[in-house]
């Protein structure tokens, strides 16, 4: 098969130091065309890149016939306007996460993408394609843990740079948005629920009123999930899945470095087992299925539908902070 023609909207850090590299060994799918605001920054980081074209405007990119695939990294506040945009333009769209700045923000590109029915979209969680999450998800429903009953994560970096836009109120910033989502979703992916109701504490910092430190209960009946995140603290990731007869700690469960095989851990039956996964990077795989489910008309491995369920998630979060309790949420939407 060809490859699928990729175009990014930005020139953001992130793009340029993560996705575009990864997709340069993509099987399936290779990026032709890079758009930025500023024509002069999307010109020089296309010939820096050896990206074939540049536009000094998103709308040009979008109009560009050639393009089948648009990867959205802008602002968390320009997820759903600009990937509407690319539908409408005839565009497939991979969309950074979180996909919406809320539920209600998120459900608007889900029923634009119900009129395109022919156009694939998905939110870019990344980290449900790495093999150690398909693994950790066989170990759970083999049984290996026994009953799995709570889940622990912790996600945080440092970051107080008021120019950053994860650290700019009314366009998506904060802590929740940017690495909570991953929590929830872990919770809610090897669960294969949804939380009953939930439990968030949330501390915001005073110069640029996003959430910097938050941590949260999320309850599934007779199971629950506990996280926090934080924005401000020593940079850490890791998650512990506690099942009756064993545990399943995931060294680096988020950002998996590509360089070296990632590292579980699984105690079970008295017995310690270091689990090691072969070297990959989750951005190749993400472009390689997305493209499949393009060139091939399937579904994509992540429905639109999950991203608008996390951020349901985050929603009652932030509510129970405000409220101060508990926050029950729907039983089917």
């Amino acid at each position: 098969m060809r490859k699928v023609r990729w175009g990014v909207l930005s020139t953001s850090r992130f793009a340029l130091e993560k996705i575009i590299p990864a997709m340069r060994d993509c099987q399936w799918a290779e990026i032709v065309a890079i758009a930025s605001r500023d024509d002069a920054k999307a010109r020089e980081v296309a010939a820096r890149l050896g990206i074939p074209r540049a536009y000094g405007s998103y709308e040009s990119l979008l109009a560009d016939p050639e393009i089948e695939v648009i990867y959205n990294p802008l602002p968390n506040h320009l997820h759903v306007p600009l990937s509407i945009e690319a539908l409408a333009a005839g565009k497939h769209v991979l969309c950074e996460k979180p996909v919406g700045l809320d539920a209600a923000d998120a459900a608007r590109l889900l029923e634009a993408a119900r009129r395109y029915p022919d156009r694939k979209v998905m939110e870019a969680f990344m980290y449900r394609l790495h093999p150690q999450w398909q693994r950790a998800l066989a170990i759970v429903q083999e049984g290996r843990l026994g009953e799995l009953r709570t889940i622990h994560s912790f996600f945080s970096y440092y970051n107080d740079d008021p120019r950053n836009v994860r650290n700019q109120e009314g366009i998506g910033g904060g802590g929740l948005l940017d690495i909570g989502c991953y929590c929830v979703s872990l919770s809610r992916f090897l669960f294969g629920a949804e939380p009953r109701r939930v439990l968030g504490l949330v501390e915001n910092d005073p110069r640029f009123g996003v959430d910097r430190l938050a941590s949260a209960i999320l309850d599934f009946g007779d199971r629950t999930s506990t996280f926090t995140c934080a924005t401000q603290l020593t940079p850490f990731q890791r998650v512990i899945v506690y099942g009756t007869i064993g545990r399943l700690e995931i060294e680096v469960p988020f950002n998996a470095v590509p360089e070296r095989p990632a590292r579980m851990l699984l105690v079970s039956g008295g017995k310690e087992e270091e689990i090691l996964l072969p070297v990959c990077n989750q951005y190749t795989i993400q472009g390689d299925l997305f493209s499949l489910a393009v060139l091939e008309d399937r579904p994509v491995p992540t429905p639109l539908e999950d991203g608008i369920a996390n951020l349901r998630v985050i929603d009652a979060l932030f509510e129970s902070a405000r409220r101060d309790g508990w926050i029950t949420l729907p039983a089917s939407v």
